[in-house]
């Protein structure tokens, strides 16, 4: 008999030892429940996300900047161009560029 971790939070969980859950009574194979519905009356969800996940979620080349989603600019020049920027541009060695 097979128990995910989330079967205590699914709509059709039986809550007995000797079932799992109504729709898979044997448990299910996988690491997966195709039938899984939460069941908001067995825990208490908050109304703000961030006191339910902890964090705010933010994908990859992305941060969150007073509480909004940014996307992170494109950057058009490589690692090894962008040092050589810092190197090389009067802005950052403060010597100015006579021709």
């Amino acid at each position: 008999m097979a128990k995910l971790d989330c079967c205590n939070l699914c709509h059709f969980c039986a809550h007995s030892p000797y079932l799992v859950c109504v729709a898979h009574p044997e448990g299910i194979e996988g690491d997966r429940c195709p039938d899984f519905r939460l069941n908001t009356g067995a825990i208490a969800v908050p109304d703000d996300p961030l006191a339910w996940y902890g964090e705010e979620w933010q994908p990859e080349g992305a941060s969150y900047y007073d509480g909004q989603l940014i996307l992170d600019p494109v950057q058009r020049l490589d690692l090894e161009q962008r040092l050589e920027m810092l190197d090389t541009h009067p802005l950052f060695t403060s010597r100015c560029l006579t021709p």
